[in-house]
Formats: structure tokens, C-alpha cells, sequence
């Protein structure tokens, strides 16, 4: 490699020679890439096809050794830093433009101790890599809804998907983490050691360091399920949806929810004449006992007249990737998100208009069902703040072809800020883009000032700063 010009912290020029660069690249078991290796632009594709940025050099890591030796190269440097798990990002944060891109996807391994029930997760490994082995021994994770997802990202930023009710957040399930920190060092964060750390990492996100590896502990579960969607026209969305948050009032936590309102896929279950017409989706799932389970599900069964009702006995690690199909990488996205402390008759109204003004066919809106376990934690117990929130409301706006940029953005924001009356203002921060900078500080509530704090403590120079940003306090206060 020849001598480089790469973004600094500073957004300026910083030249790295060929000798540090070659340094680098002898002191690693992995790789480092530049724009004229045949895998750079494989290795600098993300998820969302709205992210085309050109890292100057990417590091893909094999093991811990080689992010203490990434993260000092860009220590000594001050370069602009962004962090690759899965790439599954909305806001498109594991790519910089210019700068060094820290590459964890080769790091994949999941180790199950059964009998202690624990797993020790790399950050590169996906919750398909997950879920493979943990059910192999009649365990579970409570991670997220799509199996391509990062694990890395997605408990940074608390987790939720369907057992979250029964077992917590993916974060409330962490018993330690190795970190690598902005000053090059590794350390351990758990209860008892570096707790301060400890409590940030669970939801503060990538701010404070990359983690180069997760102990969680695990629950027994399946290997299968009662789980399954049930279709509405989308005519009878509004008495549906009035039905579908009474019946979860007081459901059990073995049992979650989701309803989500699109366009008819072309699934092989609904009649031809229903794709690509407006539906509304329950999609359940339900732990425990195959008989308990098959009898939670009954109340939100039984309501209106479906078109198609698939809901029966299914793999867990299956019903995880249920809905992969629908959100293959390549496409480009954008999202909008409110977590709400009810589904109320206002914001019903709402999204059914807006479900009306879908601006394509890939567009969506879902009601994420939480609470449950992960709403009795304490606020304040780890940076993860929205515990009172019963439902996560994501806006999707996905398309294909550059041109539809603007509908498909602007869609999305006029629902959001049509909903915003009836929200709790607060955020997950894993469904937040890249615009939306300005509303950190809200979505982590009373625990802002505290995260500030420890970022000053972990990175006082921010060079973890591609996140949904927490600035340390000197920033924060200047």
C-alpha cells in the first residue's frame, strides 16, 4: 500500500504512511483491505442500500487482538472510526466515508455450556448463528425478529423481539462483556468489574467501546413453539386493532404480538386475489408448554374474520427467520419510530390513514408488543431507559429505486410527527436514522446525564462517535 490520506476526528486530511499501514497489516491475523482489493466493496456493503460510503481502510478482524491493534492505529492516527457487527443498521453507521472501518464480521463463534446454560457470543456472530446453537441444546436468547440481524448492534441497544416479555431484553440477559476501549486496552465489564461500564454498554449502544465478546445467559425453550400469523382485511383494521389491545391487556408474558399493516406479499397461504392489497398481520408467538400456548393465543385468534390464520406449532430458530424474506439486504430503507405507552384510539385512526398512503409495495408500519419481564427492570438499572413502553411503533419505508428517495422518506416522517402527540418521547435507538442526532439526548431520558459521564470516563476524545451519539460531558456541557 501506498501512503493515505484518511478522515480525522477533526473532519480534515490526516496522511497515515505506507510503513504504519504495513505495520498494522503485519500485526493482524486478519486482513486490511483498501479500495483496490477485489473485497472491498463486498466488505463496505451494509443492509440498507441508502448507505454508499468508502472507508479509506477497512480492518477485518479475527479476533481481540486484532480490534486492540485496529483501535490503536486509529488512536495514534485520531481517525474517524466506524465499527461493522452485521452491518444491519438503519442509520448505516458501521461505514465512514474516508476514514477506517473496524470489521467484525469474521468473528462468528457462539460456545454453549448447556448445564450452566450461558453463551459466549462473538460480535460478528448474526441471532440465525445464535439461535443454531442454542436450540441445538433446547436454549434460547431473547434477541430480535430477523435472523440477519448483528448481535453486537443489537444488544448495544437493548434487544427486543419474541420472548422479551417472558425473558427480558437481550440486554437484561448480558452477565459480562471484553471491551475494547478508545485508548486501545481491553477490559472486562460485568456486574462487579467495570460496572459503570457495564451499565452503559446495555443500551448506551457503540459509544464507550467494541465489545469483543458477550457472556448471556440463556432459557430453556422449544424447540418449537405456538407460533404463526393471522390476516385481516384491511377493511376491518380499525374494530381489529380495538380488539387487539384488549386482548393484551392482561395477556401472560409467555405470549407476544405484533401487528403489522402492509401490502399483501405474495405468501403461498392467502388467496391470489389478496396480494398486494392493504392487510393487517397479528403475528404471534407464544412460550411455554405446546398446550398452554396453543390456549394463550385463543383471544386474539378469535377476533374478526380473517382471511388466512397459520398459526400452529413451529421450530423457534424457523419463526425467527419467518420474516427474513421481507427484509433482504440491498434495498434501501428509512425509519421512523415512537415507542408508546398505549395504542390509542387516536393513533389507530392514524396509521390506518397512513396505511392508505402506503407510498410502495415493500412500505410498512408494525406495532412491536413488549413490556412483560422487560418492563419490571428499573429505569435507571441499566442505560436502557423505555421500560414503561407497551408498544414500539416502527415506521419502514423500503424501495427500491433512488427516485422514490423522497416519498418514501417523507411518508415516513409525516406519520412520525403525526403520532408524536400520542407518544412516550422517548426512542429505541437501534430503529433511529441517521437524522435523527438530535433526539439522543431524549430517548435516554434521566440516564443521558449519566452516559455522558461515562463516555468522558471511556472516550473523552468521542472517537466511537458513528452511533446514535452520546457526546462526553465536557462536549455535552460546552
Amino acid at each position: 500500500m501506498n501512503d493515505m490520506s484518511l478522515t480525522n476526528l477533526q473532519a480534515g486530511q490526516t496522511t497515515v504512511g505506507a510503513a504504519a499501514i504495513k505495520e498494522l497489516a503485519g500485526q493482524l491475523r486478519g486482513r486490511v483491505l483498501d479500495a483496490s482489493d477485489a473485497s472491498y466493496d463486498e466488505a463496505r456493503s451494509i443492509w440498507n442500500g441508502m448507505i454508499d460510503r468508502r472507508p479509506a481502510l477497512i480492518v477485518q478482524c479475527v479476533d481481540g487482538k486484532d480490534v486492540v491493534n485496529a483501535v490503536r492505529f486509529a488512536r495514534d492516527h485520531k481517525l474517524l472510526v466506524a465499527v461493522r457487527g452485521g452491518g444491519h443498521n438503519i442509520a448505516g453507521n458501521a461505514v465512514c466515508e474516508g476514514g477506517l472501518m473496524i470489521d467484525l464480521s469474521p468473528m462468528k463463534s457462539v460456545r454453549v455450556d448447556a448445564a450452566a446454560k450461558r453463551a459466549w457470543v462473538e460480535p460478528g456472530a448474526t441471532l440465525a448463528d445464535v439461535d443454531r446453537e442454542t436450540q441445538a441444546f433446547g436454549l434460547a436468547l431473547p434477541t430480535g425478529i430477523n435472523s440477519t440481524t448483528g448481535i453486537a448492534g443489537l444488544t448495544l441497544g437493548g434487544g427486543f423481539g419474541w420472548i422479551t416479555r417472558k425473558f427480558g431484553l437481550t440486554i437484561d440477559n448480558l452477565l459480562s462483556m471484553d471491551v475494547v476501549t478508545a485508548n486501545g486496552e481491553m477490559v472486562r465489564a460485568s456486574p462487579t468489574e467495570n460496572p459503570d461500564l457495564f451499565w452503559a454498554l446495555r443500551g448506551g449502544g457503540g459509544n464507550f467501546g467494541i465489545v469483543t465478546s458477550f457472556e448471556f445467559q440463556l432459557h430453556e425453550l422449544g424447540p418449537q413453539v405456538i407460533s404463526g400469523l393471522v390476516v385481516h382485511p384491511f377493511s376491518d383494521a380499525q374494530a381489529v386493532l380495538r380488539q387487539y389491545r384488549e386482548a393484551l391487556e392482561n395477556a401472560p408474558d409467555e405470549l407476544t404480538c405484533w401487528a403489522v399493516m402492509r401490502r399483501a406479499p405474495p405468501l403461498p397461504f392467502l388467496p391470489e386475489e389478496w396480494h398486494g392489497k392493504e392487510v393487517l398481520i397479528l403475528a404471534m408467538c407464544a412460550c411455554g408448554d405446546l398446550e398452554s400456548a396453543e390456549k394463550t393465543t385463543a383471544e386474539l385468534r378469535a377476533i374478526g374474520r380473517p382471511i388466512a390464520d397459520v398459526v400452529g406449532p413451529h421450530p423457534f430458530a424457523g419463526w425467527q427467520q419467518a420474516f427474513d424474506p421481507l427484509l433482504t439486504p440491498g434495498a434501501r430503507n428509512y425509519w421512523k419510530s415512537h415507542d408508546l405507552t398505549e395504542l390509542s384510539d387516536a393513533t389507530i385512526e392514524i396509521l390506518i390513514d397512513a396505511v392508505r398512503q402506503l407510498p410502495g409495495p415493500e412500505c410498512e408500519i408494525f406495532i412491536g408488543h413488549v413490556g412483560g419481564a422487560a418492563g419490571r427492570i428499573a429505569t435507571d438499572a441499566t442505560a436502557f431507559p423505555q421500560r414503561n413502553s407497551h408498544f414500539v411503533m416502527n415506521v419502514h419505508s423500503r424501495w427500491r429505486e433512488p427516485e422514490m428517495d423522497r416519498s418514501g422518506v417523507g411518508w415516513a416522517r409525516n406519520v412520525f410527527e403525526a403520532i408524536k402527540p400520542y407518544a412516550a418521547g422517548t426512542a429505541y435507538i437501534n430503529f433511529m436514522p441517521a437524522d435523527e442526532l438530535d433526539r439522543v439526548e431524549a430517548a435516554y431520558g434521566g440516564n443521558y446525564q449519566r452516559l455522558a459521564e461515562v463516555k468522558r470516563r471511556y472516550d473523552p476524545q468521542n472517537m466511537f462517535r458513528m452511533n446514535q451519539n452520546v457526546r462526553p460531558t465536557e462536549e455535552a456541557s460546552g
